[in-house]
């Protein structure tokens, strides 16, 4: 058993110094053993196959913030139903009714959400659809 602070903290410490190693040694040997070849095809931006099209900083559509919005709602619900799952034995009756509560309200903002038709994607792709760009391949094929 550890006596002091010192022995308490060892393992922690060892541990961020291997990791800091690792990381250096991988960045060192891709230094070391990599290719330094430049083209225009490797300094290009790489889009999922398509022609980058304008500015990297143009709008977005409210939908992405509203997706990234309920990605948070249900990881703050993961993050705490894991903790009552845990002591879920000593809190008995109390601790179910809190737990029904907390996911009946993460149950109405879903509700709600839905309602607004944030998970509904087809309009908007289908107007995305007539803004999109063709890809390089279908660019190479009409050419």
């Amino acid at each position: 058993m550890p006596t002091s602070y010192a022995e308490l903290y060892f393992p922690v410490l060892l541990q961020v110094i291997v990791a800091m190693a690792v990381a250096g040694g991988m960045m060192g040997a891709s230094y070391v053993l990599g290719k330094r070849l430049r083209n225009p095809v490797k300094d290009s931006p790489y889009e999922c196959g398509m022609i980058p099209v304008g500015d990297a900083r143009e709008r977005f559509s409210v939908k992405f913030y509203l997706v990234a919005m309920i990605f948070i709602l249900f990881d703050v619900e993961i993050v705490f139903l894991y903790p009552w799952a845990v002591v879920y034995g000593d809190l008995k009756l109390f601790g179910f009714v809190e737990m029904l509560v907390f996911v009946g309200l993460v149950l109405c903002g879903f509700f709600y959400m839905w309602k607004k038709g944030v998970l509904d994607w087809s309009q908007w792709m289908e107007c995305r659809k007539v803004r999109e760009p063709a890809s390089r391949w279908e660019q190479k094929d009409a050419a």
